[in-house]
């Protein structure tokens, strides 16, 4: 797995609690269905990555573990079996193998994208060794190509490429894809609403190299790069002036996109100009007012200024919601509330 050329969680300051995910039968019955992909270079040498049953003889896997390879192997249960074709997406990073004979389940797909605050589970074979469970909470939802791209505290490495993040329901949610570098909350799964149409009638070709085609958004030059992905640039190198620059002008060209009013409040928030930052936060919910990061970064605003009766409304919304990020919140509000006791103490 290629390290993005962007850098930094988009969300800075949002601290995510330990989570506890899958666990017990639930991750032993999941873990049936991820497999190991073992991909053989033309160019010699092989690439290691992970894949999840997705359908009867079917595994989806990222195309940066398949695209160099003449021949595609799957290992399960101490056996390896040959895939025989592929469905390939490479702008996404998606490829679905056809491997007949496999017999592994296959996974339920999730209908609908996590929240923000829900608790997933990363599983894959990090390293390329044995299969590794990662709990960890999903940070934010980033808009492109028709569906969000997840954001996520899972950790997993290279060998994990492939391999799937699952709801505590079981369904697969994320293919896990891509890291960046500079903390725990930077890892990206692809949707599986693209998984979708890979799995259509028609989609398969012969097992080749995939030379040529597009490369996956995230390894494309920076200037290429989803919106989302140039913005971190700018928040890796703490330059929020021109993160609250290029935030603008993404906002002026997508009316309908909260995300840009998000990272202008980030910006202005981290220039430490509170109450513009509460405004653009505010207008981020004026276009999506159910936005769940969107309410605990104005709640947190909020108590950072001091105004603790707002925070407590912001509060009981996400908690309307039945958000985790709730939590979060309430532990800042109670934080505030004890180092004001303090402070009375103290001068009384």
């Amino acid at each position: 797995m290629r390290l993005a050329s962007a850098a930094t969680a988009l969300l800075a300051g949002l601290v995510v609690p330990h989570a506890q995910a899958l666990e017990g039968a639930d991750l032993v019955q999941v873990g049936q269905s991820i497999v190991k992909v073992e991909a053989l270079r033309t160019q010699g040498g092989y690439s290691l990555g992970s894949g999840v049953v997705v359908a009867e003889d079917r595994v989806v896997t990222n195309c940066h573990v398949t695209r160099d390879a003449g021949q595609v192997n799957v290992l399960r249960g101490g056996l390896r079996y040959t895939a025989e074709a592929q469905a390939s997406d490479t702008l996404h990073d998606l490829c679905v193998l056809a491997v007949p004979r496999l017999g592994a389940p296959a996974v339920a797909l999730a209908e609908q994208a996590p929240q923000p605050g829900q608790s997933v589970s990363a599983i894959g074979f990090t390293g390329g060794l044995g299969l590794q469970h990662s709990p960890g909470r999903v940070v934010a939802l980033h808009r492109y190509d028709g569906a969000e791209v997840i954001q996520s505290t899972n950790w997993f490495t290279s060998g994990a490429s492939g391999g799937g993040l699952f709801a505590d329901t079981q369904q697969l949610v994320g293919v896990l894809t891509f890291r960046l570098r500079g903390g725990n909350a930077h890892y990206f799964s692809a949707p599986v609403a693209w998984l979708r149409p890979l799995l259509a009638e028609g989609a398969l070709q012969p097992i080749a190299p995939l030379q040529g085609q597009l490369q996956p958004f995230w390894e494309q030059p920076v200037a290429a790069q989803p919106r989302f992905l140039q913005a971190a640039v700018f928040a890796r190198e703490r330059r929020w002036q021109e993160l609250d620059s290029y935030a603008s002008t993404w906002a002026r060209e997508d009316q309908s996109d909260a995300q840009p009013w998000l990272m202008r409040g980030l910006a202005q928030q981290e220039m430490g100009r509170l109450p513009t930052a509460q405004r653009y936060i505010e207008r981020a919910l004026t276009i999506e007012p159910a936005s769940r990061i969107a309410l605990l970064r104005l709640g947190l605003v909020h108590v950072a200024q001091g105004h603790i009766d707002k925070a407590k409304a912001v509060l009981l919304r996400l908690q309307s919601l039945r958000s985790d990020l709730a939590g979060e919140l309430d532990r800042a509000l109670d934080r505030a509330l004890e180092h004001a006791t303090e402070r009375v103490s103290e001068r009384g």
